[in-house]
């Protein structure tokens, strides 16, 4: 019992500022060509999707990678796993549509943002494909 007391106050894991700044530019980013902006950090037991959007009637799976450098590139981090942890995460929001659901793909905002620079941002449209 003392142990799940003590979970109880227990402090959330620290947020990785870096992360957090480059989540922010993407979303403006993304604003700025046009998608409106769902949710974002969508958390459940299966995964997380760092933000959910609508491009036209396209519901847009957004995985948002920020780095100080570009070696190796942000966007190569979303690998075969991260891929499936992402459609597995998205299957499960595409739940709440019922039938039948909106088309939907998945996009990569990468973003270098050198200490004291201005950030580099690359957008891949339909940067990996689903099985759904």
């Amino acid at each position: 019992m003392r142990e799940w007391f003590q979970n109880l106050f227990k402090k959330a894991p620290p947020r990785d500022a870096l992360g957090d700044r480059g989540e922010n530019v993407a979303a403006r980013f993304l604003r700025n060509l046009g998608y409106k902006i769902i949710v974002r950090n969508f958390r459940c037991a299966i995964g997380e999707i760092d933000i959910i959007a609508r491009d036209g009637d396209t519901l847009v799976f957004v995985e948002v990678k920020t780095r100080v450098n570009d070696d190796p590139m942000p966007e190569d981090q979303v690998n075969g796993t991260k891929q499936h942890q992402i459609t597995k995460a998205a299957k499960f929001y595409m739940g709440r549509y019922g039938v039948p659901q909106p088309p939907a793909r998945f996009d990569v905002v990468a973003i270098v943002w050198p200490t004291g620079r201005s950030p580099q941002i690359r957008h891949t449209p339909n940067a990996f494909e689903s099985s759904f």
